[in-house]
């Protein structure tokens, strides 16, 4: 059930995919196309209950798995199934499929519930129109998030090839230029290695960890009772629930604190802050980086912030903090067994190489800033987005909104 995402569609970027080898029969073959459901949800609030996957057309077999189900339309020329995989992810369907769930630490649906769920059904040219508007916003958000994508992925591979495989002291060690580098830049860079407690580490680098390279502090502990609404505090609140491999989680995970006074100031968040969950079964997986678009924020107990020191590039932290090694680290680290947790100690004690030369990691800034500007950039256009396309959701199953109208907000942002 993890690899379909709470907001629809499977996410087969962040999912290791399992292939099945042994025989198995026909029927369970899903074609492109086919939706499937979310039928077993481990959340109290039933959160992913009923959300809909549709098979993609990449060449892969994709075979109906145990507690996910699938609707077949039987006509066709009534019902669109393009409108029908936005009714399952409307907040009507989800809500009826929790309340007439069954179990208590793991919620159940069945066939009959999905099926006894009634709905207002527009005529087939109208169906089709709702989906093509949903779609048109849904296709705009998945080629924003792949573009950022291979920004990420872009300045991901200059990270590794600097301080990771530190690609340009091989290269001048074989008597080449590094490649993709400036003769400027690549005078940066020794052109032998040294021993060292991690290993062969370029000659002239010292071991350094992020407490030296970072401002080290954890959140407030506010009391839960004290929470208000979006529409009465101006400060969202970054707690452990929020703080999801590499991504804010907000929605109905968001709280929020009405002012900020003199004792919670230091508390307040800043851009390309790198937070790190310190609680939970992904311990050592869960960060995220704060974003402009994202403020202001106060930090809560339980998750740490890490702030570049001077000349340390937050974007080299935020490279550091998602690797696998550091969460190899933390797995190594963690104590707790029902509730893993790592201390702020053992978060700061991680160390890594670090240049002898300033310059490295200014350069390296440099090249990574516009990166990820453009990469802030789109990312706040998909929140717009995803908010216009999950307001005009209901309205338009509903009637509450025509089509017409609809389509003008549309025009308007894509």
């Amino acid at each position: 059930m993890e690899i379909l995402s709470i907001t629809g569609g499977f996410r087969f970027e962040s999912t290791t995919l399992k292939a099945y080898t042994a025989v198995y029969p026909e029927e369970y073959i899903s074609e492109p196309g086919d939706i499937l459901l979310v039928m077993t949800c481990q959340t109290a609030g039933g959160e992913i209950l009923g959300i809909p996957g549709r098979i993609p057309n990449d060449g892969r077999t994709y075979l109906h798995n145990q507690r996910l189900g699938k609707p077949i339309i039987t006509a066709p020329s009534r019902i669109d199934k393009d409108f029908l995989y936005w009714l399952f992810l409307s907040p009507d369907f989800n809500r009826e499929l929790f309340l007439s769930a069954s179990g208590t630490k793991i919620l159940h649906t069945a066939p009959n519930r999905i099926e006894a769920f009634q709905f207002l059904l527009p005529p087939i040219a109208e169906q089709k129109a709702i989906a093509h508007i949903l779609g048109t916003l849904d296709d705009k958000i998945e080629l924003n998030q792949q573009t950022n994508q291979t920004l990420e992925s872009i300045a991901r591979a200059l990270f590794k090839s600097w301080f990771i495989d530190f690609d340009p002291v091989r290269a001048k060690m074989d008597g080449r230029q590094p490649a993709g580098m400036d003769a400027e830049t690549a005078a940066l860079f020794p052109s032998e290695f040294e021993d060292s407690a991690l290993g062969k580490i370029p000659k002239g680098w010292k071991i350094t960890n992020l407490g030296e390279q970072t401002k080290f502090f954890t959140g407030y502990s506010f009391k839960s009772k004290h929470f208000i609404s979006q529409y009465e505090g101006e400060y969202k609140l970054a707690r452990g629930d929020n703080v999801k491999e590499g991504v804010f989680q907000w929605g109905d995970k968001a709280k929020y604190w009405k002012a900020l006074t003199p004792e919670l100031e230091k508390y307040q968040l800043n851009k390309n802050d790198i937070l790190i969950g310190m609680d939970g079964s992904k311990v050592g997986k869960n960060w995220v980086r704060v974003q402009e678009h994202h403020l202001p924020i106060l930090l809560v107990q339980r998750v740490a912030c890490l702030r570049a020191r001077s000349p340390m590039s937050p974007f080299l932290i935020r490279f550091l903090v998602g690797s696998t090694e550091f969460a190899n680290y933390v797995e190594l680290v963690r104590t707790g067994t029902s509730i893993p947790h790592v201390s702020g100690k053992q978060i700061q004690t991680l160390e890594f190489p670090f240049p002898d030369k300033a310059t490295i990691l200014e350069k390296f800034h440099k090249i990574a800033m516009p990166l990820f500007n453009r990469f802030d950039s789109h990312d706040e256009e998909i929140s717009t987005l995803t908010s216009i396309r999950d307001s005009l959701l209901p309205k338009l199953l509903s009637g509450e909104i025509r089509v017409k109208d609809a389509e003008k907000v549309v025009e308007a942002v894509v």
